[in-house]
């Protein structure tokens, strides 16, 4: 059994002495210059996850995303072959927004054979693999060839059922060199098991590195979070604090990895009522499934009891596995310099009780008051920032990751500017 000690100032940081313990300016986070930067630098270069296969409702299945970030809406389907594409949502005919339903500016998915345009009475039709396969009145236009018209691809790769593109014109890495072992050791997870889901959107004033902060450390949360517990529990968490056991860095990607309590098994006047009734809350349903065997990037540290795993993968994209068999997706998708929208995804084994139901919904409304309380601070964080009254800001040890991602960030916005002057 391994438990490890509180760690000592600055035990985390000189591990990444490259990262420094300096106070931090969070200038890329008001500036509108290097937001414009940071969408051709980074989310025109990376790999960005932008679904699960299982979205993908058999063939012919598809859903759309717009990405202002990186000034694109793609479609993303299964063709006939069982093979999962990509495609900018754009008709070759007038550039018209080639999937959608009621409301244009909506992602939106379904099941089709093929993609008809209906915007303007055009009627061109796309096949699932791209092609355009009719023109309405086709000898009208001039030298028309078919097969110079197809859907314009994005590169399009699959990872343990996380379907990821890339805008780049020839990516620098596969998917899987970019992931990384720290990620890709998680192969074998029973991810695509995981079907039922529950799915929150919000938009958020407030740039998104600095959600994406808020959940890389938890100094904050038994302040913050002080009143979803009883009294006696948060006053003593308070006190104490809250630090995890281990931090992993490797290439852009992040990892926090804690401790965990068996909630309950505690006395009864340290947990909600509520929690008692449906046997769940926020560390997921008290019924664990059994998963099999873990693979190796499962609780890497070894915590013993162990509490979650939060994978930050670059830039913009969290898998956060819990020790009670469930997992959360976290999106943070940027509209401007101080917006984003927030994406936030629970996923459970299938409800095979109605008990069972009744924890994994107590889990995902759990969920849903813990993000908006940590949603609430970033408008009043976003406005002070800007006012620039403080430009530096301290971060502690365990703050590791935060000071992580601004600087990877950074780096990438430098080596796209320096490309392009040449240097």
């Amino acid at each position: 059994m391994a438990r490890w000690p509180k760690p000592a100032e600055g035990s985390w940081t000189e591990h990444y002495p490259e990262l420094g313990t300096e106070p931090v300016s969070y200038e890329d986070s008001i500036s509108p210059e290097f937001y414009e930067l940071e969408k051709q630098a980074v989310f025109k270069k990376a790999w960005l996850n932008v679904g699960r296969t299982e979205q993908l409702q058999g063939l012919g299945g598809y859903i759309t995303k717009d990405l202002a970030a990186a000034d694109a809406s793609i479609v993303v389907v299964r063709d006939l072959d069982g093979q999962v594409r990509a495609f900018h949502n754009a008709c070759r005919h007038h550039g018209n927004k080639l999937v959608w339903n009621e409301f244009p500016l909506d992602d939106t998915s379904g099941t089709c054979q093929e993609f008809v345009c209906k915007q303007r009475a055009c009627g061109w039709r796309y096949g699932l693999d791209g092609t355009l396969v009719f023109v309405p009145n086709e000898d009208a236009f001039f030298g028309l060839s078919t097969s110079d018209y197809g859907l314009v691809p994005v590169h399009c790769e699959v990872w343990e059922g996380f379907i990821f593109v890339n805008f780049a014109e020839e990516p620098a890495q596969s998917l899987t060199d970019f992931l990384g072992p720290m990620i890709t050791n998680l192969t074998g997870y029973p991810f695509e098991q995981m079907t039922s889901r529950f799915y929150y959107r919000s938009e958020v004033k407030a740039n998104w590195k600095l959600y994406m902060d808020a959940f890389q450390e938890f100094y904050h949360a038994p302040i913050l979070h002080a009143n979803q517990s009883p009294a006696n529990f948060s006053a003593a968490a308070a006190k104490a604090g809250f630090e995890a056991p281990h931090y992993g860095i490797e290439g852009p990607h992040r990892l926090v990895s804690t401790s965990g309590i068996k909630i309950w098994e505690m006395d009864p006047s340290m947990r909600k009522p509520i929690e008692d009734i449906c046997e769940g809350g926020l560390f997921g349903p008290w019924d664990k499934p059994d998963l099999g065997e873990m693979p190796s990037g499962v609780n890497p540290a070894k915590c013993d009891p162990w509490g979650l795993d939060s994978f930050q993968l670059f830039p913009n994209f969290v898998i956060l596995l819990w020790s009670q068999g469930w997992y959360l997706t976290y999106h943070y998708w940027p509209t401007s310099y101080n917006t984003h929208i927030f994406e936030g995804t629970l996923h459970f084994m299938p409800a095979r009780t109605p008990s069972e139901r009744i924890a994994q919904e107590a889990t995902a409304a759990s969920f849903k008051e813990f993000g908006l309380q940590d949603a609430n601070t970033l408008e009043a964080t976003q406005s002070m920032i800007e006012s620039r009254a403080v430009d530096k800001f301290l971060l502690n040890d365990q703050e590791i990751l935060l000071r992580h991602l601004h600087k990877v960030t950074a780096q990438w916005v430098e080596d796209y500017t320096n490309k392009k002057a040449g240097v």
